[in-house]
């Protein structure tokens, strides 16, 4: 049995976030969520709330213990990016371009 946990539209770029989700793939759900905490990154909080939703799906769906589970796929999609306009010297512009992902992760027994 699985359970699936998605968060769209995340502030923050695919790649800060892929950087964490490596480090989790393959890991039990438990063990997971402890080395989620003592990351120093922004993604890391991101990541370990997909998680622990994913946890609660599973509990709904009365799948498994959820602490047991093994994290089977994660993966990070681009989602659409913004775009901002600074000022710059002699009346040019430049593009910021504010990115934004879509966390995907799957558990399993």
């Amino acid at each position: 049995m699985e359970s699936k946990s998605i968060l769209k539209y995340a502030r923050i770029s695919p790649r800060k976030v892929r950087r964490v989700t490596s480090l989790i793939k393959g890991k039990k759900a438990g063990d997971a969520m402890i080395s989620l905490q003592f990351l120093p990154h922004k993604g890391s909080k991101m990541v370990s709330k997909v998680l622990k939703s994913a946890m609660a799906n599973a509990e709904q769906k009365k799948a498994a213990d959820p602490e047991s589970m093994k994290i089977s796929k994660v993966f990070v999609d681009q989602g659409p990016t913004m775009k901002r306009m600074m000022p710059r010297a002699m009346g040019r512009a430049d593009v910021i371009r504010k990115r934004t992902s879509h966390i995907t992760l799957i558990l399993e027994d």
